[in-house]
């Protein structure tokens, strides 16, 4: 678990269900007191299972996961999952797959789903506690040489990353354009979605 430093708050507990740094380091763009706890759940897609309804179904997942164990916190889960022509693009895991990832995408539009789910513990009915939104941002990669993609994956090695491309590092080097209503979507937290469903909640961020 990872705690971050900040002044006293009236707010509601506030956890983010990730073990993410870049999660970590877009949440405390908001200045507001939180912890990091890593769910416990299987990420597996279901068979047949639409890329959209995977990320929003372990976005809730791993929400309620960490919020079965820690009653009355606001708890945020999100999920990213990257589609090709419709068909889910995981993370590579070696660095094989990955050039064959970068292979199959350059010149190419990618979807990324990114689904956020709030979860909140001071209320009782489940059903009612979840707020949910999934985010999309169009990627289009560059048409890079096999070279460039191998050299590419060589420094930055993103094996655990759905796509093989980290724009949060080199990866931003791959890329061609990206639109989205959501600026940090693509790092895998949507603040702009966040910030309007912890102000739902009655999350408070300016105070005198």
């Amino acid at each position: 678990m990872i705690t971050t430093t900040a002044p006293a708050s009236p707010n509601p507990r506030l956890i983010l269900a990730s073990s993410s740094a870049y999660r970590r380091e877009l949440l405390g763009r908001l200045g507001l007191p939180f912890e990091a706890i890593a769910p416990d759940i299987d990420e597996t897609p279901l068979s047949g299972e639409a890329p959209q309804a995977t990320a929003l179904r372990l976005a809730r997942a791993k929400a309620e996961a960490v919020a079965r164990l820690h009653p009355g916190a606001l708890v945020i889960g999100s999920d990213q999952v990257a589609t090709l022509d419709e068909l889910q693009i995981g993370k590579p895991g070696d660095h094989e797959r990955a050039l064959a990832q970068l292979r199959l995408m350059r010149g190419r539009e990618v979807v990324f789903h990114t689904a956020l789910c709030l979860w909140d513990g001071r209320v009782g009915e489940p059903a009612l506690a979840a707020q949910l939104e999934d985010v999309e941002v169009f990627v289009r990669f560059r048409d890079l040489p096999d070279a460039e993609l191998d050299a590419y994956l060589r420094i930055e090695q993103p094996y655990d990353c759905a796509g093989s491309a980290k724009n949060e590092g080199l990866g931003i080097a791959l890329l061609e354009r990206i639109a989205s209503t959501d600026p940090t979507a693509l790092t895998g937290l949507p603040l702009i979605a966040l910030t309007g469903m912890l102000r739902k909640a009655g999350v408070q961020f300016f105070r005198n």
